[in-house]
């Protein structure tokens, strides 16, 4: 029941309110109308469930962040890479606050020391992992309310990825060492990641029904050597109808070199699972000798794949579900400038509908 009494001293005024399940909280007042107002409101919140004890908030950002970090459903993968995220860019900050003493203020600070040595959609990345952190906090009732409003996030210039020609493609299938050709062949006909691409098994490619299934990727982490493990999110299992020259290159491929591990279609000179360093440096190379622009990736394949489809007239959903893309807005963000502007279209659209109106009315016959 609360309640509100002189304190020992005779300073002040003691407000008194008790949580179901727990002892008695107090907090001291210049009057007795402050103490009494304040006890009331503790004990209401307390009945009504949305009670935040005071002392609740004491625990530092770092000790929950960590209890957090250890709670979450993530691939090891991604542990790993919100572990570094928050070891190096957020704990210096804010590890040793308490909870309830970061502001508003801590946060835009933050995104503004992060914004001086890291490029804007990083600090973006790190600052939903400081979001979710501290929307669990309030979830748990240790602060009333996350600090993160307003926050002003750095400005992401747009870059329109500018996919490779198919004269383009022939050249780095032709400049990469031939072990990988068919791989470069595989990706602009099939759009698969980088990843998906490296673990490929022979089961997963159905040579009758002219498919490839995609529920697997070639993973590495430090310490390990690379392994199979689940693809980058759950929109990313899909099935891809690749075309006859793709199939006929695999067939080729296979003939000449024989599968690796677990029935990998690509291997590295060694026969084992390829490693994603060793690759990049081939890759490096093979681009220049090709001719190609500097900072071209694997990755432009894919676009490459994308922007076929999109010429060929394909929809937005069809596009998402071949790239396995999470939603077509995501699709829409990375291509929509690839889409014709079908102005013309637009104009005999118009015109078909409303073209006899500009004619006037026809006399009677």
């Amino acid at each position: 029941m609360a309640k509100a009494r002189r304190s020992a001293n005779g300073k002040g005024w003691v407000a008194r309110w008790r949580i179901p399940g727990r002892r008695s909280r107090s907090k001291t007042f210049p009057t007795q109308a402050e103490a009494t107002r304040y006890a009331t409101m503790m004990q209401a919140a307390a009945l009504q469930g949305t009670y935040i004890d005071p002392a609740a908030g004491k625990v530092t950002f770092g000790d929950f962040a960590t209890k957090w970090t250890a709670n979450q459903v993530h691939s090891r993968g991604t542990a790993l890479q919100v572990e570094g995220n928050l070891r190096l860019h957020v704990l210096p900050i804010l590890g040793r606050k308490q909870l309830r003493a970061i502001s508003r203020s801590d946060i835009q600070g933050l995104v503004k020391k992060l914004s001086t040595t890291l490029a804007p959609g990083t600090v973006e990345v790190v600052y939903r992992y400081v979001v979710a952190i501290l929307r669990a906090a309030v979830g748990d009732k240790l602060i009333p309310e996350s600090p993160c409003v307003n926050i002003k996030l750095p400005r992401q210039e747009p870059n329109k990825v500018v996919p490779f020609t198919v004269e383009q493609v022939e050249k780095m299938a032709e400049a990469v060492a031939p072990r990988y050709r068919a791989m470069v062949v595989l990706a602009a006909g099939s759009g698969l990641r980088q990843g998906e691409c490296f673990g490929l098994t022979v089961d997963r490619v159905d040579f009758e029904r002219g498919t490839v299934t995609v529920d697997r990727q070639i993973v590495l982490h430090a310490g390990t050597p690379p392994h199979l493990a689940p693809p980058k999110t759950d929109a990313s299992y899909r099935t891809v109808p690749v075309s006859a020259i793709v199939l006929d290159t695999l067939t080729d491929h296979l003939a000449t070199y024989p599968q690796g591990p677990d029935g990998l279609i690509f291997t590295n000179d060694k026969g084992q699972a390829i490693r994603r360093n060793s690759f990049g440096e081939m890759w490096r190379k093979a681009a220049r000798a090709a001719g190609l622009r500097e900072g071209t990736g694997m990755h432009d394949l894919r676009h490459t794949y994308a922007s076929l489809l999109i010429r060929k007239g394909l929809s937005v959903k069809v596009v998402q579900a071949r790239l396995g893309h999470a939603t077509a807005t995501e699709t829409l963000e990375t291509y929509a400038h690839l889409w014709p502007d079908d102005e013309d279209r637009t104009r005999e659209a118009i015109e078909e509908a409303l073209g006899h109106l500009g004619r006037g009315p026809q006399p009677a016959s």
